[in-house]
């Protein structure tokens, strides 16, 4: 296949595949899908892309926690995640991140705690990171420059001075459907500002 598309963000993993997840990986490349990146967003998720990575040759896996899924983790997590941080299928740390949108989220110390331990994997590991970043663009941007990891904020939400920064740090800036809202103005001015080639 000359050309193919490259999904790096999929959730296969997914409880809602549990039917015709093998049918449906098993035709993606005659889709023109070439390589897909399962993102974990908890414990069982992130195991779960790494079983799949190694399943399929086309599949890679990035093994993180969504910040609304922190509570509760534990070290031996931390460990189990940086114990298979250099397996040759893990592309990224990722999904990780800061969310203060949710009250019933994990407290924002324990969010940036553990945001901070993955960061430090993907420094440690030389991976990209996959970033979740909603309603907390300050502390996100803080931890951003200072570790200074390559990779993605997901699904920008922030305001277009927020991704010229993001991109004076090496990174990408992620558009996510919002993008093409009636009403929407930040991601459009957003998407008007940015370089094609930091999308």
């Amino acid at each position: 296949m000359s050309s193919y598309i490259f999904d790096t963000h999929s959730h296969y993993d997914d409880k809602a595949f549990d039917s015709d997840r093998d049918e449906i990986l098993g035709g993606l490349l005659a889709k023109g899908i070439g390589k897909v990146v399962d993102v974990g967003a908890d414990m069982p998720s992130s195991k779960m892309a790494l079983e799949l990575a190694k399943q399929y040759e086309f599949v890679y896996a990035a093994l993180g926690v969504h910040p609304s899924e922190v509570e509760g983790l534990t070290e031996d997590d931390m460990a189990w995640i940086s114990s298979h941080a250099a397996h040759e299928k893990v592309a990224a740390i990722g999904e990780i991140g800061l969310d203060y949108h949710y009250e019933d989220n994990a407290p924002r110390d324990v969010q940036i705690a553990f945001f901070k331990t993955q960061l430090q994997l993907a420094n440690q590991y030389q991976l990209p990171v996959i970033i979740h970043d909603r309603e907390a663009h300050a502390d996100t941007m803080d931890l951003l420059k200072k570790y200074k990891p390559k990779g993605v904020v997901h699904c920008f939400s922030g305001s277009v001075e927020m991704a010229k920064e993001v991109i004076k740090l090496g990174m990408y800036v992620g558009l996510g459907g919002a993008v093409t809202f009636k009403n929407a103005k930040t991601p459009v001015a957003v998407a008007a500002s940015i370089p094609l080639e930091s999308m």
